[in-house]
């Protein structure tokens, strides 16, 4: 994962009108925690960090340079929050990290291939926590299906991990399964018939 810098703002203003104005003026609203030291609030540039996510994912580790502070500081990008209708990045939460610090983090689980022919592949699970140097996080994990037949299952614990890469997540945490995929046959006898076949009487005639 590549190292990007950014420059940001401190914010003075709080509160949903203080967000909504940050927005405007084309920032987020973030706020950066961790090490023992008080939170600071922060507006970050939106054009940019959208992109810093787009192209390093949201672990993305970014170099900081507040105005009006001396240094840079490293952070790692912990949770971001979208609109849930609009889609723009309402709020990023950072956490302060130091170099060789290790840190624990969702990464992304990638399926790759396709099962045998007539079965179909399940994931249980599109993320494994794993813990990690902050500056040598991965972008991804990827699991292969190609050519797997009816019954395979992957766990957590089968995943490749990068040198450095320690599994959080319980081994056995099922991942991946291929089953059979179901006959025609099977599927038409699955399908809601319910009353199918029950007759209403008629009422009499007067």
């Amino acid at each position: 994962m590549s190292e990007v810098r950014l420059s940001v703002e401190p914010r003075t203003e709080f509160g949903k009108g203080a967000a909504r104005r940050t927005r405007r003026a084309g920032k987020i609203p973030a706020l950066l925690y961790g090490h023992g030291v008080d939170p600071q609030h922060l507006a970050l540039p939106a054009i940019e960090f959208a992109r810093v996510i787009r192209e390093n994912g949201q672990n993305a580790v970014i170099t900081l340079d507040v105005a009006g502070s001396d240094g840079a500081q490293l952070a790692l990008t912990k949770a971001v929050t979208f609109h849930p209708l609009k889609n723009y990045i309402e709020h990023v939460d950072l956490l302060a990290v130091k170099r060789g610090e290790k840190v624990v983090v969702d990464v992304p689980v990638v399926v790759a291939g396709q099962p045998a022919p007539g079965t179909l592949m399940t994931q249980e699970q599109d993320t494994v926590q794993v813990e990690a140097d902050a500056l040598r996080l991965p972008d991804e994990l990827e699991v292969s299906v190609a050519g797997s037949p009816a019954g395979t299952q992957i766990t957590a614990g089968d995943l490749s991990l990068p040198e450095g890469v320690t599994l959080v997540t319980d081994p056995e945490a099922l991942l991946v399964a291929v089953v059979e995929a179901p006959s025609e046959a099977a599927m038409e006898a699955s399908v809601d018939v319910e009353g199918a076949g029950v007759v209403e009487d008629k009422p009499e005639a007067e």
